[in-house]
C-alpha cells in the first residue's frame, strides 16, 4: 500500500512536508516540544474528520513585557496577526483537502506556499510566546547548566552570544526570524536566521526572534537594533533549556 508523503496534524488536516516536519516537535498550546500525532493517507479518498486551528492563548497578560514589549504591541502582535496567520492556515488547509479529494495535483502544489507561509506563521508565534515571560517569572533570568555550556562553547560567553545574535539578526533584510537552533547532526547550537514566516527545520528551534516590524515598530519605530537588545529582558531561557535538553535526548 503505498502512502502519501505528507501529515495530518491532530489539529488540522494538511501541511506540506517541511512545515510538517518543524510542525510536529511543536504543541501549540505548550511550552513544551513534543511530537504531534498524525497519521499516514492511504488514498486521496481516504480522508479523517478535520479539526480547524485555534490562536493559542498567551501565558501571560498582554502587559505583563512591559517596559520592553508594550501592551499594545502585544495585543495586536497576538489578537491581529497571529491570528492572521491561523485564519490563512485554515483556509488553506480547506482548499488543499479539496485538491485531494478533486485528485487536483496543480491546484496542491499552488497551495504549497499558502502552507508554509501561514503554517509557519502559527507554529513560529506559537512558539515565540513561550519564549518570553515576565520578568517576576523569570524572563530575563541567565541561563544556567548545559544551556549556558552549550553557549560558551560555541561563543565564547552569554553576552557575546547576544551580540553576535544581535547583529546577525539585524541585518535581515525586509521580515524575518533569527533563530537559536541545535544541530542534531553536529551536536552544537548555532545562529540562523530566515525570511518571512519560514520556519526552522534545518536544527531543531530553541529560541526565535521576530524581526518582522508588527513585533516591535510602535514602540521602536524602525530601531531594529534597540528592540534585539530589550527583548532579552524578557526572554524565558528556562524554556530555551527544556527544548535543548529534549533535543538532545532525541539525538543520542
Amino acid at each position: 500500500m503505498s502512502f502519501s508523503r505528507g501529515f495530518v496534524l491532530s489539529r488540522g488536516f494538511h501541511l506540506s512536508p517541511g512545515v510538517s516536519s518543524f510542525a510536529k516537535r511543536l504543541s501549540p498550546s505548550s511550552s513544551t516540544v513534543r511530537p504531534l500525532p498524525f497519521k499516514k493517507i492511504a488514498s486521496p479518498n481516504n480522508y479523517i474528520s478535520r479539526s480547524k486551528y485555534t490562536l493559542p492563548d498567551l501565558p501571560y497578560d498582554y502587559g505583563a513585557l512591559e517596559p520592553y514589549i508594550s501592551a499594545e504591541i502585544m495585543r495586536i502582535h497576538h489578537d491581529k496577526h497571529h491570528q492572521a496567520y491561523v485564519n490563512g492556515l485554515n483556509l488553506a488547509e480547506e482548499k488543499f483537502e479539496q485538491a485531494l479529494k478533486e485528485q487536483d495535483v496543480p491546484g496542491q502544489i499552488a497551495l504549497q506556499s499558502a502552507l508554509k507561509f501561514n503554517g509557519g506563521g502559527h507554529v513560529n508565534h506559537s512558539l515565540f510566546w513561550t519564549n518570553l515571560a515576565p520578568t517576576k517569572e523569570g524572563g530575563g533570568e541567565p541561563p544556567k547548566g548545559a544551556l549556558l555550556s552549550a553557549i560558551q562553547k560555541e561563543f565564547g560567553s552569554l553576552d557575546d552570544f547576544i551580540s553576535k545574535f544581535n547583529t546577525i539578526t539585524a541585518a535581515v533584510q525586509g521580515s524575518g526570524w533569527g533563530w537559536l537552533g541545535y544541530n542534531k547532526s553536529s551536536k552544537r547550537v548555532e545562529i540562523v536566521t530566515l525570511p518571512n514566516q519560514d520556519p526552522l527545520t534545518t536544527h531543531v528551534p530553541l529560541l526565535g526572534i521576530d524581526v518582522w516590524e508588527h513585533a516591535y515598530y510602535l514602540q521602536y519605530k524602525n530601531v531594529r537594533p534597540d528592540y534585539l537588545k530589550a527583548i532579552w529582558n524578557v526572554v524565558n531561557w528556562k524554556t530555551v533549556a527544556e527544548r535543548l535538553a529534549k533535543a538532545q535526548s532525541s539525538s543520542e
